[in-house]
């Protein structure tokens, strides 16, 4: 399991969640997205252009 946060979000993942690879993102205590992680789209919740651009960069950094 891992929790990241940055930008004002909380970016939650865990190795023994379902499949597909996804990340939860939190602000004040409440899901704001869930994204896929291999297809690069939202699952549940909107993908706002600034919550992408954090999940790529963490992605980049090899933290998701």
């Amino acid at each position: 399991m891992s929790r990241i946060k940055r930008g004002g979000y909380i970016f939650w993942t865990s190795v023994a969640d379902h499949s597909p690879r996804h990340v939860h993102v939190f602000r004040d205590d409440r899901l704001v997205l869930k994204w896929d992680l291999e297809r690069g789209q939202p699952m549940q919740g909107f993908g706002h252009r600034r919550i992408v651009r954090l999940i790529t960069e963490l992605q980049r950094e090899g933290k998701l």
